[in-house]
């Protein structure tokens, strides 16, 4: 007697019902078709919510006259009331990137500075910090830029009082005045000699580089290098002079215009909250990125030689880069996203001047769109570069 056995095949599919593929399509597919359909629904009902008030959906309001004046910007008056809608929001947006600029620049200087400090054996520059961060971090951002500039910018003595400082700068209510740069037709040549020198203090570093690493004896090329390029940019401006130096002065209650550089209140006040705010996240950042390299690195590190900032600057921050960089990037995107409370103490950046737009134009949906669009740019510019940075210091592994 024979018994013959079936084999079960493989080979064939399961019905539709059961096969997980068809079925995450299908999800995804009715996912999308609900997001078609809200989007759709919010973009008719807006629409249709317009017509109902009389206006429409259009960006032809940005060539009209804006019928306002901006006080704020490179120049002594860089906008007119004769001047666009569209030309408000350019100088909006570059006042924006000002204060985006400096203060990620000395955002990231006061977080590492005071992240290092919450390390410091020492018992008053470690609790020091220590203060400094419990109280930017429990306290408002909003709350604090409103003090900084009433409580503390406002308070500063009139120009005709005003407090002078080395330079000569100029201290009071109006901001800090400080001397400008004139250019003149020198200018282009002495930026030639220090390009040249900036190549020559190059080509120093990296040959003095080279010969630190090949004998391991001090050569100091990042030194050698830097004097070189100050040295001969301080000769070519004393055999050149490209510059002429223009002082500030008082012409009433205020500053003469275009005479010297002023920092206005409400600039001052946006960036160092910003920067104060801001730097008590990075600095704790610093700190847990610090303590999280083995304590073995230091211990190497003091056994051949290196003293606490080499060990620190050459061992432990290039190793705690790799975990603080992620957490340094959401930072960066709040100070950008943060920018916009300058409108709270009348600084005309992007956001406060689109407030002025909209009641001047009434294109309120319009004035939304390109403030979220601007925004959202500059959150991902931000973004992609830190990836970068991220990707370059991560560990190569197989």
């Amino acid at each position: 007697m024979s018994t013959s056995s079936v084999e079960p095949s493989f080979s064939q599919s399961p019905p539709l019902w059961r096969d997980l593929r068809f079925l995450r399509a299908v999800g995804q597919v009715i996912f999308l078709a609900i997001v078609f359909f809200f989007l759709s629904w919010f973009i008719t009902n807006t629409q249709q919510g317009l017509k109902r008030a009389g206006l429409t959906l259009g960006f032809d309001f940005l060539e009209q006259p804006s019928s306002f004046q901006i006080d704020e910007g490179l120049t002594a008056q860089p906008h007119l009331r004769t001047d666009s809608f569209l030309h408000a929001f350019e100088v909006g947006f570059i006042n924006t990137l000002r204060v985006i600029f400096i203060g990620l620049v000395l955002t990231t200087i006061l977080g590492l500075i005071m992240g290092v400090a919450r390390l410091s054996t020492n018992w008053l520059i470690q609790h020091i910090a220590i203060v400094y961060v419990e109280i930017m971090q429990n306290t408002p951002l909003l709350v604090q830029l409103i003090f900084l500039y009433i409580g503390v910018l406002l308070t500063l003595p009139s120009v005709r009082e005003a407090v002078v400082l080395p330079g000569p700068v100029y201290l009071s209510v109006r901001g800090l005045a400080t001397p400008a740069l004139v250019p003149t037709d020198k200018v282009a040549t002495w930026l030639v000699v220090v390009l040249i020198a900036v190549g020559v203090g190059i080509v120093v570093w990296r040959v003095r580089r080279r010969a630190w690493l090949q004998t391991g004896q001090p050569t100091y090329g990042a030194e050698l290098g830097t004097a070189i390029v100050v040295i001969a940019a301080i000769a070519a401006w004393l055999v050149l002079t490209p510059f002429v130096v223009s002082l500030p002065r008082t012409v009433g209650p205020r500053y003469a215009e275009n005479e010297g550089w002023i920092l206005s209140p409400e600039f001052a006040a946006v960036l160092f909250g910003l920067v104060l705010y801001t730097g008590a996240f990075v600095a704790e950042i610093v700190r847990a990125g610090i303590q999280a390299v083995p304590i073995g690195q230091w211990e190497a590190a003091r056994a051949q030689g290196f003293s606490h900032f080499q060990t620190l600057r050459l061992i432990v921050l290039p190793q705690a880069l790799r975990v603080m960089i992620p957490p340094l990037t959401n930072q960066y995107l709040n100070l950008i996203k943060n920018s916009s409370l300058g409108a709270a103490v009348g600084y005309s950046e992007i956001f406060g001047v689109g407030k002025t737009i909209q009641l001047q134009s009434g294109a309120s949906v319009q004035v939304i769109i390109i403030v979220m669009i601007t925004y959202l740019a500059l959150d991902l510019f931000a973004a992609l570069i830190m990836n970068i940075v991220n990707t370059r210091f991560q560990l190569k592994t197989r």
